[in-house]
């Protein structure tokens, strides 16, 4: 049998403030929350067609445990989130009005190839590539 993988369909962060978390991705990235499982401890976000899980450290769905991510252990490499339009200078000055600090726009190749993107930090120091269309 040959998988093939479509897209991603969602990814899982671990989170030390659940509350912060959810505002970042919704007030600053513009994800929505799609279904919250308190029991769980977790908030699930839309992000177009995939989804963001935030789960809470020490919350039920925390089988890992451990230490909440910090910058000398993270709980991944990066999240990349493909958005359209890309306009790298109006992301820039709205991801700094919200208090982010966004690194520059550059070409970087993903899954679509070649193509604008820019990295910045979640409250919890996740890496987020916010990653534009392919060069045409």
């Amino acid at each position: 049998m040959l998988i093939q993988i479509r897209e991603i369909d969602h990814v899982v962060i671990r989170a030390a403030d659940l509350a912060a978390m959810t505002r970042f991705y919704c007030d600053v990235l513009g994800c929505r929350v799609e279904r919250e499982e308190k029991k769980l401890g977790l908030v699930q976000l839309r992000a177009g067609r995939s989804l963001v899980d935030l789960a809470a450290i020490g919350g039920a769905l925390d089988r890992d445990g451990g230490a909440a991510p910090s910058g000398a252990a993270g709980n991944m490499d990066h999240l990349c989130l493909r958005v359209e339009p890309f306009d790298g200078d109006a992301l820039k000055a709205w991801l700094t009005q919200m208090g982010a600090r966004p690194g520059e726009v550059v070409e970087r190749f993903g899954a679509e190839g070649y193509g604008p993107s820019l990295y910045l930090f979640d409250p919890e120091g996740n890496m987020v590539e916010l990653k534009g269309p392919p060069a045409r």
